[in-house]
């Protein structure tokens, strides 16, 4: 099914679930969308990619839950209609979106260390990037999930940036500037197969953690608090 087909199906279902128990606290003016812009700088070889917010944009955290079972995790992310290839993942159906999470119970970047103090596995909680294939699922709230796969697939091909988990995703390493109402992060535009023609939307959302329940996901969206266009149908273009 193609990208924009999955988001025009799950969307009725998405906005039907706006409260959700573990997530609803979480819902404020620091995820409500008021615009979303991505621009190519050809000078400078980056494409830039930002959502503008009612509130703070990154001033809301997930509280810890103390294990990685259950951890929350919170995201302005930019789904899009790029090819999984485009960004280093062998291909796949799906969503191929840039996610820009924050998560205190664990560190999913171990080639990274966001807050340079020289430790490489403390920092979850700083903004960061991760290129994620979303694909549909009626198991959790948000209606859709990282997409998984079996560790001994060897037909799965991952980024070398890959955090180490058996799911299409990415810990690509690109800075993060949240700042006042704005939340940005700069792409080399070589790191995305040059790719400067695809369309995109943005969603604020909760994401959580499952480590135990064969019948959940490992990462599934469960609330979606705002919508750049409010249907999902990726109607922006890239700026160049």
């Amino acid at each position: 099914m193609k990208p924009i087909l999955i988001l025009l199906t799950v969307f009725p279902f998405l906005a039907a679930t706006r409260t959700v128990a573990q997530g609803g606290s979480y819902k404020n003016d620091d995820f409500h969308i008021n615009k979303v812009n991505v621009a190519h700088k050809a000078d400078l070889g980056i494409i830039v990619w930002e959502i503008s917010v009612k509130g703070n944009a990154g001033g809301t955290t997930p509280n810890k839950a103390g294990q990685l079972d259950g951890a929350p995790v919170l995201g302005y992310v930019f789904p899009t209609d790029l090819k999984s290839t485009d960004v280093g993942f062998s291909s796949t159906d799906g969503i191929v979106a840039l996610a820009l999470t924050s998560h205190p119970d664990f560190d999913d970047t171990p080639l990274w260390d966001e807050n340079n103090d020289r430790m490489y596995d403390n920092d979850g909680v700083i903004w960061h990037p991760h290129w994620v294939i979303l694909g549909k699922d009626d198991r959790v709230g948000g209606g859709l999930s990282v997409k998984q796969f079996k560790k001994a697939d060897e037909t799965v091909v991952l980024p070398p940036t890959n955090p180490g988990m058996p799911m299409y995703m990415d810990s690509p390493g690109y800075p993060v500037i949240a700042k006042n109402k704005t939340i940005k992060v700069v792409v080399p535009a070589y790191r995305m197969n040059n790719r400067t023609d695809f369309k995109y939307d943005g969603v604020t959302a909760f994401l959580k953690v499952n480590t135990s329940k064969e019948n959940l996901p490992m990462l599934g969206v469960y609330e979606v608090f705002s919508v750049a266009s409010g249907d999902l149908s990726l109607p922006f273009t890239v700026k160049n």
